[in-house]
C-alpha cells in the first residue's frame, strides 16, 4: 500500500462512519468523480475493480494512467488497454491448490539455502485452500457414514493432508478447510467472503478474488468482484501482483417483474444462459440491474452467478443491496463486520441495485421475470433449456439426431426399448432417474 504522501490520488483518501460511530478510511470514488466525472456513470463492478487500481496506484506496478484509462472507460469504445487489478484474496481449489503451496515450500527451500529467512516468503493476500469432491461413498446407509467416509479419506490421503496442514502452521495467510464441509464456492459464498477488507493502517477495501475454478463466480452473487483463473495467474495475486485483463465491455441485464410461485433458480438460470448466449457475452462482464434483481433472494444470484462460466461470461454480477446484508446476517458474519460492510458500500456509493438509466452499459438484454416456466436442463448439456411440457417431445427429436445437433444418433424403433439391471429393475430409453450428485449449481440454492 503506497504511503497517501506518495500517492498519485492523496485527496481521494476520506473516512466513513459506521452505525455504531466506528470510523475508518478508504480511498473514496466519488472523490475521484470530481476529477473524472464519466466515474458516477461506470458500472458497479468496473467501479469496484477502478476501487483497486486507485488504491494501489503507486507509480510503479499502477500508475496514474492506469487510474484515468479505467476511470475514463466508455461503452463502446475499442478494448485495447490492460488492467492491472490487485485482488484482496485468492481461493484455491485443492486439486490446482496443493502444487502452489509445493511452489511456496520450494521457494523457502531456496531461500534457506541461501541464507536467507525462509519466513520472508509468505503470500501477501489470505490464501484459503478448500478440499472438496474428494470423499468417496463406500458407506451409506446409516447414520455412520459420512464418519466412516471421513476416515476412509485421511487414511488414503494421508500424506497430502499432512502437507497441507504443514501450509498451515507455516504461513500466515495461509488457512485450508478440511474435507466434508462442502463444494469450494459455497464455502467461500457462506463463510470466506468478508465483504470488506481492512488493511493495518485502517484502510477499508471491498472483497475481490480470483479462484482456480472456473465457478468461482459464485461469488458474484454477494457482489463480489472475482472469476476462475488458471494457477499461474492465482500465484501471482498471492504474491500481491496484479492480474492483468483487457478492458471489459459490460452487458447490463435488466430484470423485471417477479418470479411465479413454483418457478425455481434452476428455471431461472436456464433462462438467463439461453438468452446471453444468444447475446455473445464471451469475455464480457455481465451486470444485473432493475427492479427485478431487486426481488432475488441471495441463493437465486448466486446461481446465475454460477453459470457466468456457461453463458460465456466472465462475470455475472449483483451488485450489494439490502438482501447481500440479509445474506450476511444469516449466515454467520459479526456485526462488525455487517456494519462496516454496509457503511463502506454506502460511503462509495455502491449500495444498491441500479435503475434503468442510471448507467452506461456496452449493451442492455432485458427479461421479464414473469415469463420464466419451469424448465429441464440437458440432456446433453447443462446450458440448454427444455420447457417441462416439451421433455418427451424433445428428447423423442433428440433420440435419433446426429451428435453434431445434440442427439443420441440411435434409430427410433429404439427409443422405447427396455433393459433390465443387475438388481432386477427394468428402465427404458426415455426413463427418468434420480442420482445423487454434488454440483455447485445445486449447492448455490
Amino acid at each position: 500500500m503506497p504511503a497517501t504522501s506518495q500517492h498519485a490520488f492523496p485527496k481521494t483518501l476520506k473516512s466513513f462512519k459506521t452505525a455504531s460511530g466506528k470510523e475508518g478510511k478508504f480511498y473514496s470514488l466519488p472523490e475521484l468523480a470530481k476529477t473524472f466525472p464519466n466515474v458516477a456513470r461506470l458500472p458497479v463492478s468496473v467501479r469496484i475493480v477502478l476501487e483497486s487500481v486507485l488504491r494501489n496506484c503507486d507509480g510503479k506496478k499502477v500508475t496514474k494512467e492506469h487510474v484515468a484509462q479505467l476511470a475514463n472507460w466508455l461503452p463502446t469504445a475499442e478494448r485495447s488497454d490492460e488492467i492491472p487489478f490487485v485482488v484482496a484474496r485468492v481461493v484455491l481449489q485443492d486439486f490446482t491448490g496443493v502444487p502452489l503451496l509445493a511452489d511456496l515450500a520450494a521457494m523457502r527451500n531456496v531461500a534457506a539455502k541461501m541464507g536467507k529467512n525462509p519466513k520472508a516468503i509468505e503470500p501477501l493476500v489470505p490464501v484459503d485452500l478448500v478440499v472438496d469432491h474428494s470423499v468417496m461413498i463406500d458407506h451409506f446407509g446409516s447414520a455412520k457414514a459420512l464418519d466412516l467416509n471421513m476416515k476412509l479419506e485421511f487414511s488414503r490421503n494421508q500424506e497430502r493432508y499432512q502437507f497441507m496442514k504443514w501450509g498451515m502452521d507455516a504461513f500466515d495467510t495461509f488457512g485450508v478447510v478440511p474435507p466434508g464441509f462442502g463444494i469450494v464456492h459455497q464455502v467461500n459464498l457462506e463463510y470466506l467472503a468478508r465483504g470488506v477488507h481492512k488493511t493495518q493502517g485502517g484502510i477499508y477495501y471491498p472483497d475481490t478474488l480470483v479462484g482456480t475454478d472456473s465457478h468461482t463466480t459464485m461469488i458474484n452473487g454477494i457482489g463480489v468482484v472475482g472469476w476462475g483463473v488458471g494457477g499461474i495467474e492465482a500465484e501471482a495475486g498471492m504474491l500481491g501482483q496484479p492480474v492483468y485483463f483487457l478492458t471489459p465491455d459490460v452487458v447490463g441485464f435488466e430484470l423485471t417483474g417477479k418470479l411465479r410461485e413454483g418457478v425455481t433458480a434452476t428455471d431461472l438460470v436456464l433462462t438467463v444462459t439461453e438468452i446471453l448466449r444468444k447475446a455473445k457475452v464471451v469475455g464480457k462482464f455481465v451486470e444485473f440491474f432493475g427492479e427485478g434483481t431487486r426481488t432475488l433472494a441471495l441463493p437465486d444470484r448466486a446461481t446465475i452467478g454460477n453459470m457466468a462460466p456457461e453463458y460465456g461470461a466472465t462475470m455475472g454480477f449483483f451488485p450489494v443491496d439490502e438482501k447481500t446484508i440479509d445474506y450476511f446476517q444469516g449466515t454467520g458474519r459479526s456485526k462488525a463486520e455487517i456494519e462496516a460492510f454496509e457503511a463502506y458500500f454506502k460511503a462509495q456509493k455502491l449500495f444498491g441495485v441500479p435503475k434503468a438509466g442510471d448507467i452506461d452499459y456496452s449493451a442492455v438484454v432485458k427479461l421479464d421475470l414473469g415469463t420464466v416456466a419451469p424448465s429441464l436442463s440437458g440432456p446433453k448439456r447443462p446450458q440448454d433449456r427444455i420447457e417441462l411440457g416439451n421433455v418427451k417431445s424433445q428428447f423423442g427429436s433428440l433420440f435419433s439426431k446426429p451428435p453434431a445437433e445434440n442427439g443420441f444418433n440411435q434409430p427410433a424403433e429404439k427409443l422405447g426399448q427396455a433393459f433390465t439391471t443387475s438388481d432386477g429393475l427394468e428402465i427404458r430409453n426415455g426413463d427418468v432417474l434420480i442420482a445423487a450428485i454434488t454440483s455447485c449449481t445445486n449447492t448455490s440454492n
